[in-house]
């Protein structure tokens, strides 16, 4: 049994290339087959036996934390951490939570689908000691390379990490297993009161502390423009079909991009998660 029982998840940002000018959209409840993105995170979490959940809000933060109230089912406990500096990089993000936490945690985003079975694997395979990070090295299969954070490494440990990177040989997939130095790392990085995870750990690995966890075959999508959520319903689609999952409560409408749940105070009807049985 895994001994990492809480996570954060990153959602403080505007996530303003996938709303484009709809100021009332907000990205974590964009409908991906008929369920807000979110749900996707909050189910993959539960199934990892992960009990508290941190989420990290910015951009609309009332509105947010109303509608993920809604969402979020009994059996995970939600803490909502306000960063008040939301239009600051990720690392600022992170950085609120260094007061609210006190062991190794899991960490994610709001904007990123995967298979519930890299969860699990990450949390297998983790090294408390240091920062594991999921990896993915199908190289082929990224939708946007050019915009991918690249990882070079040598076996599991990890070298270099950077949107620039010239020689890599695999892909940041946003999910880590963080020890609670990584705080530590975040402040030494920070440049006039600003830094990003990937700052964080750049300095990590330049120490040999961070290493890598192999996803293998397993699958995952950022979700950051509209291309890339048609590209990760194209996916899910075609998972459906091959592990024949029927989806109950379907609609007529299931595709409408312009259906936001905390914009309307709808409550999608659970449905049975393609992610979850694609393991």
């Amino acid at each position: 049994m895994t001994p990492i029982s809480e996570a954060v998840i990153l959602m403080a940002g505007e996530g303003s290339r996938l709303r484009g000018f709809d100021k009332t959209l907000l990205k974590p409840f964009v409908p991906v087959l008929g369920r807000p993105l979110i749900c996707y995170t909050i189910d993959a979490l539960i199934h990892a036996g992960i009990k508290k959940a941190h989420f990290i809000v910015g951009y609309q933060s009332g509105r947010i934390i109303a509608a993920l109230k809604q969402l979020i089912p009994s059996e995970l406990e939600p803490c909502f951490i306000e960063n008040p500096e939301w239009q600051k990089q990720n690392g600022i993000s992170l950085l609120a939570a260094v007061n609210d936490l006190t062991s190794p945690f899991l960490l994610t985003m709001s904007d990123h689908l995967f298979d519930q079975s890299i969860v699990g694997l990450l949390l297998r395979n983790a090294v408390l000691g240091q920062l594991n990070l999921a990896l993915d090295r199908k190289l082929d299969s990224i939708f946007d390379i050019d915009d991918a954070m690249k990882v070079q490494t040598q076996e599991d440990r990890i070298f270099k990490i950077g949107k620039d990177l010239t020689v890599y040989d695999g892909i940041d997939t946003g999910l880590f297993v963080c020890p609670l130095d990584i705080f530590d790392y975040l402040e030494r990085v920070k440049r006039d009161g600003d830094c990003s995870l990937a700052d964080g750990v750049r300095l990590m690995a330049s120490e040999d502390k961070a290493r890598a966890v192999d996803i293998g075959d397993a699958w995952w999508q950022d979700i950051d423009t509209i291309a890339m959520l048609a590209c990760a319903e194209t996916q899910l689609r075609s998972r459906l079909a091959r592990h024949d999952i029927v989806t109950a409560t379907a609609r007529p409408d299931r595709g409408n991009r312009a259906e936001n749940q905390a914009g309307t105070g709808n409550n999608h009807p659970k449905m049975k998660d393609p992610l979850g049985q694609a393991e």
